[in-house]
């Protein structure tokens, strides 16, 4: 089947998406509720069913799942131009306000210290600590899960390595296939309301894995600098599950043990991260921007922005055409269960390690953590307001 004809203009999906892009805040769940509003409620490209299926399809693909399933809707109205043009207005407005920042870093060189940066550590402490009890209610609910999660945190803590983290996602699928109850296959849903030939899909897949796997290859037989950037941030692209905060350990410990990015710089710009709307996978432009040595600044953030995005987009097309069959059988959603589970606990060992020990060395950082915790959980308060309360409170506790 052939893609259909295209119902509006890719100007008309980048305006709609550069809104979105510059008021999106709360992370992928709440991009996922801006999305539906935008376009089952209001504007009425999808329909509710349409749209949940969609929202199931990138759920269960690595990778950033709001951005894919604004890729999707972008490619539903307006083809490959509307799916380009839906990434690009998402994406672009956090992206050069975390490129800027990374000036800002650099400009006043060396951040150790400050105290407005032990503010945003802090501020990340809450972040994914607010993270992981959201993810554990949601995917990790019974003991068998929670008991995959914690083995999946132990395997990353005791390994700390991105090839660990491959490791837990794949035995928590293969945990989930052999041991979680398999329930009731998907027998009634909403046809998807985009379709991409089998042909065009077998091509994105077969891409996307020759870069998968030739990347290490070209970035280690040349040496080339480019080749390694490149290589990070595609295969954080291509093996992050859960999208959002969880792509947090695999790219510290792709760009902080080579000497790319200082671990304080990293967490200053994962703080950063927090204040700004969009996708949090533009922390990429940030880490790119920041690193050295060149290509860094505007180039390398690019570079970055687009290396971690690519998988995304050949994943979305590859994906299409074998979706409505695989979905239905009751063996995919159990190894998708025990997947998510896994990813609970590789969030879980972050919030560990890099985050709780960079940030937290005494009773002060415990309290500053513990309120903005509170804030974020109890009193709902939009995290990039927490980030700067953390912020200006830090660089108060430097001054006393």
């Amino acid at each position: 089947m052939e893609t259909p004809a295209a119902h509006g203009t890719a100007a008309e999906v980048f305006l709609v998406f550069l809104r979105l892009g510059l008021t999106s805040f709360g992370g992928p769940i709440a991009h996922l509720g801006y999305f539906r509003d935008a376009f089952v409620t209001r504007r009425r490209w999808l329909d509710d069913r349409a749209y949940a299926d969609l929202v199931a399809l990138c759920q269960f693909l690595p990778g950033p799942a709001s951005s894919q399933v604004g890729i999707a809707v972008g490619l539903s109205r307006a083809g490959f131009p509307g799916a380009l043009a839906a990434w690009i207005g998402f994406t672009m407005p956090s992206a050069i306000a975390l490129v800027a920042f990374a000036y800002g870093i650099r400009a006043l060189g060396d951040p150790t210290g400050a105290g407005w940066l032990h503010g945003l550590k802090i501020a990340a402490v809450a972040v994914v600590a607010q993270a992981v009890l959201g993810m554990l209610r949601s995917l990790a609910p019974d003991r068998e899960r929670a008991s995959l999660a914690v083995i999946a945190a132990a395997i990353v803590l005791a390994v700390p390595t991105a090839f660990s983290q491959v490791a837990a996602i794949v035995l928590g699928g293969l945990a989930g296939f052999l041991l979680l109850p398999r329930g009731d296959a998907v027998a009634d849903h909403a046809p998807l309301p985009l379709t991409v030939g089998r042909t065009t899909g077998v091509i994105a897949l077969t891409l996307f894995f020759v870069l998968l796997a030739g990347l290490p290859v070209l970035a280690s037989a040349t040496g080339a600098h480019l080749a390694a950037l490149v290589d990070a941030f595609y295969r954080a692209g291509s093996l992050v599950f859960g999208g959002g905060h969880v792509v947090l350990p695999l790219l510290q410990s792709a760009v902080v043990p080579p000497g790319w990015v200082s671990n304080d710089a990293f967490l200053a710009g994962y703080g950063a991260a927090q204040a700004v709307p969009g996708p949090l996978f533009t922390f990429a432009a940030y880490l790119g921007a920041v690193a050295g040595p060149a290509p860094d600044g505007w180039l390398g953030g690019a570079i970055a922005l687009v290396a971690i995005f690519l998988p995304s987009f050949m994943l979305v097309i590859g994906a299409l055409p074998f979706w409505e069959a695989l979905r239905r059988r009751a063996s995919a959603q159990a190894m998708l269960r025990g997947v998510n589970a896994a990813v609970v606990g590789i969030l879980l060992a972050a919030l560990y390690d890099p985050v709780w020990t960079a940030a937290i060395h005494g009773g002060l950082d415990f309290a500053l953590a513990a309120a903005a915790f509170l804030l974020l959980v109890a009193w709902t308060t939009p995290p990039w307001l927490v980030v700067l309360l953390s912020a200006g409170t830090g660089a108060l506790l430097a001054l006393v």
